[in-house]
Formats: structure tokens, sequence, C-alpha cells
């Protein structure tokens, strides 16, 4: 059974990301009133992304934990897709953005000042979003919230970022090259479409329901050592997540033998086997599949379906021929 706290963790977690995020928002717009540096208006342009993003994924966590209705009986997880495709997107936008107000101070640059002032706003900000990061991606990960690992990721990739423009600033504090400072923004503009482009690269993933290998390798572990000796075998394992909850089906092999209350019960224990050691497991479709002939040497059922009522077909035809000759 899920924690009953794992509900309440990840809006609390987003709920801090955005206050923070607008906390670190004001800290980098002062750094770049101060300085009227193109690279510290970019980081500020990225912050400026972290709320947005932020307010859209607080919205998106309440939908995706709203219960199940008629409209929409597996959920409202799918949401969580959406919120991170639109993350991705405006961080897309913002590199255009950015590489459009930067690149012109490459040929015409500005003087920089107060740029001791700037700097040292700037590495409060970022220590800020290293700690608000690393917290994001610890409880999104325990509560397998992808909102928030993407959310996180991001944050932890603007760490990176204003490290970078901290470095370059204090380049051309020591030469005095001023076109540096457009040349780090652009620099920083190419860096962040990476990291956009795999935000969207994710959620369409998501949408198309592309196989994830990790958790269908995890799935038949739990499987492998759920089944029992009347499960003969499981196989085409298929499953596809809304949000965190995980939607699992699979084909069963059971011998001929068994009545259907010993079968339901045998599919009922794979199944509670399943959810134990699969938490976000939510719900399960089994398709029930008779053994075959080759499988009666290794099935302390043969016996019984060899000279049972649930005899194979194959088996009865050549009893009938028999008789016939």
């Amino acid at each position: 059974m899920r924690n009953t706290d794992t509900g309440n963790a990840p809006k609390r977690a987003i709920a801090t990301s955005l206050a923070v995020g607008v906390i670190v928002l004001l800290l980098k717009s002062a750094a770049f009133l101060v300085t009227g540096s193109s690279a510290l208006l970019t980081d500020a342009l990225e912050s400026t992304i972290n709320v947005l993003a932020s307010g859209f994924a607080m919205w998106s966590i309440h939908v995706a934990q709203t219960p199940p209705d008629k409209n929409h009986p597996y959920g409202h997880g799918r949401i969580e897709y959406f919120s991170v495709f639109f993350e991705g997107g405006l961080i897309l936008a913002a590199a255009i953005g950015i590489i459009i107000t930067a690149a012109p101070r490459m040929i015409d640059p500005l003087p920089l000042t107060h740029l001791d002032t700037g700097l040292g706003i700037s590495v409060l900000a970022s220590t800020a979003n290293l700690a608000l990061a690393l917290h994001l991606l610890r409880v999104g990960r325990s509560t397998n919230t992808m909102t928030l690992i993407a959310d996180g990721k991001h944050i932890l990739t603007d760490v990176y970022t204003t490290a970078g423009v901290l470095a370059g600033l204090a380049a051309v504090r020591l030469t005095g090259w001023l076109w540096l400072d457009g040349a780090i923004a652009c620099a920083v503009a190419l860096h962040i479409v990476r990291t956009g482009y795999g935000l969207v690269r994710n959620a369409v993933k998501g949408l198309m329901n592309e196989a994830d290998a990790v958790l269908l390798q995890r799935l038949n572990r739990s499987l492998r050592q759920a089944a029992s000796e009347d499960c003969l075998s499981v196989h085409a394992v298929r499953a596809w997540m809304s949000g965190r909850d995980v939607y699992v089906d699979m084909h069963v092999v059971l011998p001929r033998g068994l009545s259907l209350a010993e079968a339901q019960q045998c599919m009922a224990k794979l199944e509670k086997m399943l959810r134990r050691d699969n938490p976000d497991v939510a719900g399960v479709h089994l398709k029930l599949e008779i053994c075959n002939d080759a499988t009666c040497r290794a099935c302390r059922h043969a016996s019984r379906c060899r000279h049972g009522h649930a005899e194979s077909p194959s088996a009865a035809t050549r009893q009938e021929d028999n008789r016939r000759a």
C-alpha cells in the first residue's frame, strides 16, 4: 500500500519550489539591474521560466491526484506529461529570447557596473536554487512524481548555468573584454536548449506510451518471484503509466486441469505479489492461456489433465480416432 503522506509531499515540495523560485527571481533581477549584464539577464529570464513552470506544475500535481471519474476512468495522472512538455517548451522559448537579446551585445557591448555586488547576489541565489533542486529530486524520486523530477532537473541545470555565468563574468572582470558578456549569454542559451529538448522528448515518450525498459525489467523480476508452481509461465508483459500510476497487462499460462476457482486463486496470488513489490501498480489485466501438451512433462497436473474432464482437444481427437479404428 502507498504511504498516505506521499500524496501531500509533492504538493508541499512544489509549493516550496514556487516560493523559492520567486525569491531567486527577485535576487537575480536585482543582480541584473545592479550590473546591466546580459549574462545576468539571461540568468534572470531562466528563473522566470522556473516560476512559471512551478506554477503550472502545482496545478498539474493537484489534477493528477484527483480520483478517477466517469470521464477519466484511469485517473488524471497523464496531466504530468503535459506539465513537463509545457516546461520544456518554455525553456526553448526562453533560449530563443536570450539569443535575440544577447547577440547584439557581442558586437556593441555595454559597460558593466557594480560587478562584484551582482556576482555576490547571484551566488546567494544559486545556493538557494541548489538546495531546492536537491529537495525536489529527493521528493520526486521517493514519490515517483514525474513533474517534481523534471522541475528538479531543470532547476539543477539553472544552477550549472549560473555557475557558468559567474565564471564568465569573473573573466570579464579580469580581462576587461566586455564582449564576453554577450557571448556567455548566448552560450548559456545553447546549453539550456538541450535541457528543454530533453524535457519535451520525455513528455512525448510518455504521451506515446513508449516502452520503459527499466519498468518492464522490474515488473518481470517481480513476476518471476511471484510465479507459483501452478503458473507455468507469464509472457507478453506490457505496462504504461498515468502519472505515478502503473497499469500492467500480461498473458498467464495455467494447466488445463485447474478448476475455475483454482485458476482464479492462482491469478489473484500473482497480482497480489506484483502489487506488493510495486506499490504504484494501479491496475492489472491478466489474460488466461491454457497450456499445450509440450508442458505436460514438467507439470504436476499432467495426470489430472490426461485422465480428467479437462482433456486437451488433441488427446480427445486421438482417442476418438482409436475407437473408430
